[in-house]
């Protein structure tokens, strides 16, 4: 097992939710978080453990973002006008790693990143090598022509356990998708229960 994918299962266990809905997560065997002490009796949070863990699963969704990334995210959300919880998703989803997920051109989000760094994306036609990469309605992200037959890639299209939502319009016969809209929480198909709002509390509190 690599680092990456013991990361991304010790993200599901410790969170006690299969948090990207993939049939290999621990969370289908085992029920108990990571580590000697994972079979412990959960006691009953507080609020703010309650709104550390929703800020944590978000945070882990996608792909582990670091504090500081997430913070500058939150930051961003709070000042545009609207509801900074689905301003915070909005500004989400449109990362390039994570369109490039939602596309399905890769089965995870912690591959979506690496295949993004790795220069097999183009974004309206230029290379784009960085994973925060902010997208705008409209934008073409594509994969490179020598990219296209990498077997992570074959993999992805074939997945029968998500759906690419309908606010990205995706071609996988010419490995294209068009960035549509930013969605809301109700739009993104989330395995499991988000909630921004209590990463709002979480952090107007801290």
């Amino acid at each position: 097992m690599t680092k990456r994918t013991a990361a991304k299962y010790k993200i599901d266990r410790r969170m006690g939710e299969n948090i990207w809905g993939r049939p290999k997560s621990p969370l289908n065997r085992r029920e108990y978080g990571p580590g000697q002490h994972g079979q412990r009796r959960k006691g009953k949070l507080s609020d703010f453990g309650i709104q550390l863990r929703a800020k944590q699963k978000l945070k882990g969704y996608y792909g582990d973002l670091t504090e500081k990334q997430f913070r500058r995210i939150y930051g961003e959300a709070e000042r545009v006008k609207g509801d900074t919880g689905e301003n915070l998703i909005g500004l989400l989803e449109r990362r390039l790693d994570a369109v490039v997920y939602r596309a399905k051109f890769v089965p995870t989000v912690f591959a979506a990143r690496q295949f993004v760094n790795h220069g097999h994306v183009e974004v309206n036609g230029k290379k784009v090598n960085i994973a925060s990469y902010r997208v705008k309605e409209g934008d073409v992200i594509s994969v490179r022509d020598r990219s296209k037959q990498l077997a992570v890639l074959l993999e992805a299209v074939q997945l029968p356990e998500r759906d690419v939502p309908d606010y990205i319009d995706a071609d996988h016969s010419k490995m294209t998708a068009t960035f549509v809209r930013a969605p809301g929480l109700s739009d993104v198909p989330y395995p499991v229960v988000m909630e921004p709002n209590l990463v709002v509390e979480f952090y107007a509190k801290n």
